[in-house]
């Protein structure tokens, strides 16, 4: 996927070089982006909820860490990670559970460590439910979940949204945020 999309090529790389410390690829799939990251330089791993997609990431990738977890409540100790990608894993939370989620984003991230986030985008101030092909999903505006990553006490370093390409029906967009 990364080799046809440079723009969040580039917000990973920006990801990377500001990030010190381990990471943690929450919501890591099948692992591409948590060996991307590792090719970066980074000290990373990965942590998903499914069990089959972590089987299929130690297949891939058997030289990294994955974890089965849940990004809601992470077995991590306080300050104990200087990053967090979630690349299109906080859609499938309900609105009204992020902030909770991002609470403990917040807990585990490093004074100074940076969360990126990848999200579908919308317009529409409200999130914007829609059928996903794993599970139910939803689109947010960049500014709305700004908002939301604010109040638990991040601090916006930038963002991204780009066109849909090659069947994407979706804005795509990414935000990186900094813990104060």
């Amino acid at each position: 996927m990364l080799d046809t999309r440079p723009l969040e090529r580039a917000m990973l790389a920006a990801f990377a070089e500001l990030t010190t410390g381990p990471v943690a690829d929450l919501g890591c799939g099948p692992g591409h982006l948590t060996a991307h990251l590792r090719s970066l330089g980074l000290d990373v791993f990965g942590l998903d909820l499914s069990p089959a997609m972590i089987a299929l990431a130690r297949e891939a990738h058997p030289d990294l860490r994955f974890e089965e977890g849940s990004m809601t409540a992470l077995d991590l100790e306080d300050e104990a990670l200087g990053g967090i990608l979630a690349f299109y894993s906080v859609i499938h939370m309900p609105p009204h559970e992020l902030p909770a989620v991002f609470a403990e984003f917040f807990r585990v991230l490093a004074p100074g460590g940076h969360l990126m986030l990848g999200f579908f985008a919308g317009d529409d101030p409200e999130p914007q439910e829609f059928d996903h092909k794993v599970t139910l999903a939803y689109r947010w505006s960049p500014s709305g979940l700004m908002d939301l990553l604010k109040q638990a006490g991040f601090a916006e370093v930038g963002r991204l949204v780009r066109e849909p390409v090659d069947g994407e029906r979706f804005l795509q967009a990414q935000v990186l945020v900094r813990k104060s």
